[in-house]
């Protein structure tokens, strides 16, 4: 059975940083596509970065650019974002996501998601 468990979230204080990991399991998450996405209560949940199966990273949200970074280690069935200069605005539940090979911003496109961490940034 497919997994993907988050890990790394928390409270921060604003300009901080923090690493998420999703740890897959149970699917060769080597030929998938990791994608993480984030969301608000009331708010549809939003593609934040991605990054294929070729170790490229596909996209990011233009109010990441710049300040987070999407990485991967298949050795340890693992992606990781990197979240630097956090603002209050990036606080949100944080899921990671597995499609087949290329990245979607689509939720829809995605075979598999893990259960989501929080991120709360404080001003």
């Amino acid at each position: 059975q497919a997994q993907l468990v988050e890990s790394g979230g928390g409270l921060v204080q604003s300009g901080g940083s923090l690493r998420l990991s999703c740890a897959t399991a149970g699917f060769t998450s080597d030929f998938y596509a990791i994608g993480w996405f984030r969301q608000v209560p009331g708010k549809g949940r939003e593609g934040v970065s991605c990054i294929n199966f070729q170790y490229k990273s596909e996209f990011y949200l233009d109010s990441v650019k710049g300040r987070f970074a999407i990485s991967r280690d298949n050795a340890k069935s693992t992606v990781y974002l990197q979240m630097t200069s956090l603002l209050p605005e990036d606080t949100a539940f944080y899921y990671c996501a597995a499609a087949p090979y290329y990245c979607s911003a689509s939720v829809g496109a995605m075979d598999y998601w893990g259960k989501g961490i929080h991120v709360t940034v404080s001003p």
